[in-house]
């Protein structure tokens, strides 16, 4: 693999009609860029063991100041060097013992024959920082090196028996002023008078600098990576740095993890980050946290590959006018894609109003910019809870049921009882703390859950209002009759659980599309999908009188973009086959509306020039469509290892059909190309509330957002490399919530207390 060669930029951004010495400066300034990235990545263990010991170079012109030529230095000598073949210059410098200090001041171990060692399995290990091979997680192998543990005093010396101190007269026990803590230090001071009569030549060998180097390097990853959960702090624990003295690294500084490795590990990820992005043709960004008060706005590049890159996060406080989002977008653009804004094909962004996205539109008219779909999900559900009367009335009923089941001790000691009959497991029902009886609605998770505690206490609501020893409660209260009265209606049970499926039918379609990254081609499909499940909810408990319906189709025109008509037909993955065996786009899905926002859309998104020549390509796509073959491989699916489920196999197929296979629709090629890929919704990475809480109480410090913004750059872009976007958070709970021995014991002891 050749290590001289650097990122090809894409062609919007070359430049004609520049002088000899503008070439030559640019062309200089490229190969030294190009050298610096294969150092960069080659210092993270990612290529050649040389490149920790040359330095590529800029030499410029005395006079002039501009560059003449690019050397590669070796940091061991200072010699200087020609960077033509820098794989040459390792070998006759350094492998040969050229340089006087490679062997000396270097703790290096390079095997001469690179054949012979490759075909070794021993020495497939990863390089570290100055070349030698660094064993896994610091084991030494055999006969290596070894770390002499800490002190450990054997506790059968902690007796009353020792040489040093006087012995106690007979039938005594030793007094130390310290009690028996006083033990362990005696023993130790014992040793140290042991080791001073006797002393004994020390056979330990302690970790080169390489290894400590190294060691200390994926500490800091893992601590960066980790974006605040790892507190700095923590690293002068105690218990820490007793641990590292035992492994043999030194002790080391919050303050240094803080500033210096801290801005070393940035420094990495961005220039990762912007090489990425100088590769890519067009990207897509995408904004959240506009309106979720957290105090930051997280700014994602989309590419075309399918992967994502954290850009920077954005302080704000309170609710953001619309053109000051308009401006941080348009700065982001700017800064991202300089002289050449049209490599940013389009914005998607959560809790943006669609006024100010259809304006950036207006201005750039090669946009296409969307509104999160998962947060439009979200959105039809609270217009659920705001304006369909069956939610109220629910509502209402069911915190009228908890208020009466929690508050009366009689009935709540019969309900645990009936609980840990059917469950084996005692809860009150959780009512909203915004809620009463007289409120006009509930929040909508709070609802939901009280939702879920009525229907999974069902049975055992139910057996209460039959119970002998409740009956006297039950009669005399004019409350508890009306509530006898409406759990004992089957008309009550069935509205619970209508609201409740209702709820639960939406939350899981806003959960599928936040873990499968919706795509702006998918949005119409998804919709489809909705309302095909609303008719079945519907016809199932009969209660939605129309309302669901029309509340679901007005928030679908709210959300509506033309792209998703023109993604959707564009798309190979949605090609149809007809009678003759053709695959078709199926334009027979779409409304006629929608057909007309195919054709405004595409003639917006190419030039006046080429709008004629795009439409008559979009007329022999919708009549030739895709060669059968070609079709059946975007199409084809297998099985996810993980969630068992079928998924295309290789989501890119649809965008590289129409870059090679398709090449002949020149002017509508461009336009689908653009559209495929683009996202659909913002979800991605969240920080977590640590370093919300660190950021909101440092707002007005530089250096404390500085850092800030460090972290998240870091550990972003390492989620998104790992694709990981769960919360860590999150994780935790789960851990912790896991069912042990004690759940059942717990409970009872809960039971026992409650009726006291």
């Amino acid at each position: 693999m050749s290590t001289t060669n650097a990122p090809t930029p894409p062609p919007e951004t070359a430049i004609d009609g520049l002088t000899t010495d503008e070439l030559t400066t640019k062309a200089l300034n490229k190969r030294y860029e190009g050298l610096m990235t294969v150092r960069t990545k080659a210092v993270k263990g990612k290529g050649a063991w040389y490149w920790t010991h040359l330095e590529p170079i800029l030499v410029r012109n005395t006079d002039t100041n501009l560059p003449k030529a690019v050397k590669l230095r070796c940091s061991l000598c200072d010699a200087v060097f020609s960077a033509s073949n820098p794989s040459r210059t390792a070998s006759e410098h350094l492998k040969r013992g050229t340089c006087p200090n490679f062997n000396s001041s270097v703790n290096v171990n390079v095997n001469p024959s690179p054949s012979s060692s490759s075909s070794s399995p021993s020495h497939h290990r990863k390089r570290n920082f100055s070349g030698a091979a660094v064993p896994s997680r610091l084991n030494p192998p055999p006969h290596s090196y070894h770390v002499t543990p800490i002190t450990v005093v054997d506790p059968s010396r902690f007796c009353v028996e020792y040489s040093a101190p006087p012995p106690p007269p007979q039938g005594q026990h030793l007094m130390l002023s310290g009690g028996k803590d006083d033990l362990g230090p005696l023993a130790m001071l014992e040793d140290s008078v042991k080791k001073l009569k006797s002393p004994k030549p020390s056979h330990s060998q302690s970790l080169t600098r390489s290894q400590i180097e190294s060691a200390l390097s994926s500490l800091s990853d893992w601590v960066f990576e980790s974006c605040g959960s790892v507190s700095l702090s923590g690293l002068e624990h105690p218990k820490f740095r007793a641990f590292l003295t035992q492994v043999g690294l030194p002790i080391i500084s919050k303050k240094d993890f803080a500033t210096t490795r801290l801005d070393v590990k940035y420094e990495e990820a961005k220039s990762e980050s912007e090489s990425r992005i100088r590769d890519a043709m067009f990207l897509q960004i995408s904004s959240d946290g506009w309106k979720s008060g957290e105090g930051l706005v997280n700014l994602v590049v989309n590419l075309p590959n399918g992967t994502s890159l954290y850009r920077r996060a954005v302080p704000v406080n309170g609710v953001v006018p619309s053109n000051y989002a308009e401006e941080v977008l348009l700065e982001t653009v700017k800064g991202i894609c300089g002289n050449s804004p049209q490599r940013c094909v389009g914005i998607v962004s959560d809790k943006l109003k669609t006024k100010a996205l259809r304006s950036l539109e207006s201005q750039h008219q090669w946009m296409v910019n969307l509104s999160c779909q998962f947060q439009g999900l979200n959105s039809l559900i609270k217009d659920f809870v705001k304006e369909l009367p069956l939610f109220k009335s629910v509502s209402q009923n069911c915190v009228r049921l908890a208020e009466f089941v929690n508050n009366t001790a009689q009935i709540r000691n019969a309900h645990c009882k009936y609980q840990l009959q059917e469950h084996g497991e005692s809860i009150m029902l959780r009512l909203p703390l915004s809620c009463s009886t007289s409120s006009k609605a509930c929040f909508l998770e709070p609802l939901f859950n009280l939702l879920e505690d009525v229907l999974s206490s069902a049975r055992a609501i139910q057996m209460v209002m039959h119970d002998d020893a409740c009956k006297a409660v039950l009669i005399e209260d004019h409350t508890a009759r009306e509530v006898r009265e409406m759990v004992g209606d089957q008309g009550f049970w069935n509205e619970v659980e209508a609201v409740h499926a209702l709820i639960t039918l939406v939350k899981e379609m806003a959960r599928r599309i936040e873990e499968e990254k919706l795509l702006v081609g998918q949005c119409l499909p998804l919709w489809e999908e909705l309302r095909a499940k609303i008719k079945d909810w519907d016809s199932k408990f009969n209660v939605g009188e129309g309302l669901v319906e029309k509340l679901v189709e007005r928030r679908f025109k709210k959300s509506y973009h033309p792209a998703w008509a023109a993604a959707f037909i564009l798309d190979p993955l949605y090609l149809i086959r007809d009678s003759t065996g053709k695959y078709l786009p199926p334009f027979k899905c779409l409304t006629p509306e929608q057909e007309k926002d195919v054709d405004k859309l595409i003639t917006r998104l190419v030039s006046r020039d080429e709008a004629h020549i795009a439409l008559m390509e979009l007329m022999k796509w919708r009549t030739e469509g895709l060669d059968p073959m070609y079709a059946r491989a975007v199409q084809m699916k297998e099985r996810d290892p993980v969630s068992g489920k079928m998924r295309i196999a290789n989501p890119q197929s649809s965008r590289l059909v129409w870059e090679t296979y398709l090449s002949e629709f020149r002017s509508l090629g461009k336009v689908a190309v653009r559209l495929i890929f683009l996202h659909a919704t913002t979800c991605g990475f969240k920080c977590n509330s640590s370093l919300l809480k660190w950021v909101n109480s440092h707002g007005r410090s530089h250096a404390a957002i500085d850092r800030a913004q460090k972290l998240i750059f870091i550990s972003a872009n390492s989620k998104f490399e790992r694709r990981d976007f769960s919360n860590q958070e999150d994780r935790d709970a789960e851990l912790l919530a896991m069912a042990n021995g004690d759940d059942n014991l717990l409970n009872d002891v809960l039971v026992d207390t409650s009726s006291v």
